[in-house]
């Protein structure tokens, strides 16, 4: 049997503080919004110096960062166990767009709009790692659809999770108190599916 290596007493300290902050700055940001959100207010609620914040998070952007790997990561196993189930391409293109309105209802209309604005900023800090594992999942099933006849030889599997998830994204950015939002995401879903289904 494999011995894993636990972490170390202080190791162990700095990952329950990171949490802490982090589990502060989501709740000050749910209140008042990334931009607005008061650092003091943050270390207060987690119990630790004004200073801890920044060795853990350079900016708040970086919180923000943080928590879009990991709902991305949730929200692609999710989906990746939905597919599993012998679905369709489109079924799996509505799961998606399920599990990013359930994010939204998770995270509240305020943070989820910080969330969104994310993938559009152009002062976005540098990330360690440009893998979006939502964007890759999405990309296997178009390809696995592809292999089976079902998507158009000449599709990109890649460029097509890029587009429709932007897509997906500018769509809940601008119309989150449209009456019609299901409706058009509905027509989304089939319209891109008619771009890329082989005929």
């Amino acid at each position: 049997m494999a011995v894993v290596d636990k972490p170390s007493a202080r190791e162990a300290k700095r990952l329950q503080t990171r949490e802490r902050l982090m589990g502060s700055a989501i709740a000050e940001f749910k209140r008042s919004g990334m931009a607005e959100a008061d650092v003091g207010a943050i270390v207060a609620a987690a119990g630790v110096a004004h200073g801890t914040f920044f060795f853990h998070f350079p900016t708040k952007q970086h919180v923000l960062i943080e928590l879009e790997r990991r709902e991305e990561e949730r929200i692609a196993k999710q989906l990746g166990r939905y597919a599993d189930a012998e679905r369709n391409l489109s079924e799996i293109l509505q799961e998606a767009v399920r599990l990013v309105l359930g994010l939204e209802r998770r995270l509240g209309a305020v943070l989820f709009k910080d969330f969104l604005a994310l993938h559009f900023s152009q002062t976005r800090p540098a990330d360690e790692s440009n893998e979006h594992p939502v964007i890759v999942r999405v990309a296997q099933e178009i390809e696995r659809a592809q292999q089976a006849g079902r998507v158009q030889a000449d599709v990109n599997p890649t460029n097509s999770a890029v587009f429709f998830l932007l897509g997906l994204y500018a769509l809940l950015t601008t119309t989150h108190e449209w009456p019609t939002q299901k409706s058009m995401l509905d027509d989304y879903v089939t319209r891109t599916l008619r771009g890329i289904e082989a005929h």
